[in-house]
């Protein structure tokens, strides 16, 4: 790895270990709140975003910053993801974190003109570092990564029914779903992409599309030889902010097939 992924792996690690993994299992009743929507966020989120930021400034001064809490505090922040910035969920999965369960990790992205170019996604619990530079393919660590499907049949599919609304989860239950074997979703990108990859799962529907939970994970897919794309077809772009439809897949043929489905049922 280069000086400078080298040098985010240690900040990352420097987080988790001094602000993050502290606070896991450990969080008070104040220490918890809601952004509304049944969207928690703890102190932990606030102190890494606040260390992020202070940090990834020293690395590139001058560069925006959209950090999620940033962004719920003051939505002009979202204005930066126009031009060159960094991208930053401080603890994704923050509902397992709260609830002292894992997995969690941390994502950053560096995007220019709409579209992520480097990502990183950290572990905190495992010490899992991936990271991916545009053109460049994706690691883990210093180990090339090959997205491989899970061979089985049928494809296991994590489809987040979150966000949805009723309608398309009745849809998602009664003409997708049978194709599939269904797994559990980790409630948290920094996982779900990394299984897409490993052989954990073959493919993943998202209906929220925040530019913080999915930029590190789609350019990082990508370049591993998966597929991540709007259901359209058109590349994901964290600048098109309040889109909603995404589907990852460890294989585009797999992509193509889920697609297929969706378009079959309108969803497209």
């Amino acid at each position: 790895m280069s000086a400078f992924h080298l040098a985010i792996e240690d900040l990352l690690r420097e987080v988790s270990d001094k602000v993050i993994l502290p606070r896991f299992r450990n969080l008070a009743a104040q220490d918890i709140m809601d952004k509304g929507g049944d969207d928690p966020v703890t102190i932990a989120d606030r102190e890494s975003e606040a260390m992020l930021r202070e940090r990834l400034e020293r690395i590139i001064p001058g560069l925006a910053f959209v950090g999620e809490e940033s962004a719920h505090a003051d939505p002009a922040v979202l204005d930066g993801l126009k031009g060159d910035c960094w991208i930053v969920d401080p603890i994704d999965g923050t509902r397992n974190f709260a609830n002292g369960r894992e997995p969690f990790g941390i994502l950053v992205a560096m995007a220019s003109g709409g579209e992520a170019v480097t990502g990183w996604i950290y572990d905190c619990l495992s010490g899992r570092f991936c990271v991916a530079q545009r053109g460049k393919g994706a690691f883990i660590g210093k180990d090339r990564v090959f997205a491989r499907e899970t061979g089985e049949t049928p494809p296991v599919a994590a489809i987040s029914l979150i966000f949805m609304e009723e309608a398309q989860r009745e849809a998602m239950r009664s003409h997708i779903a049978l194709h599939y074997t269904l797994t559990d979703i980790p409630y948290c990108a920094a996982e779900q992409y990394p299984r897409l990859a490993l052989g954990a799962n073959d493919v993943s529907i998202f209906e929220r599309t925040l530019a913080w939970d999915h930029a590190a994970g789609v350019l990082w897919l990508n370049e591993a030889g998966g597929k991540a794309a709007r259901l359209d077809g058109s590349p994901y772009r964290v600048d098109e902010i309040g889109r909603t439809g995404l589907v990852g897949a460890a294989t585009p043929q797999l992509w193509d097939d889920m697609v297929t489905r969706l378009n079959a049922l309108g969803q497209a």
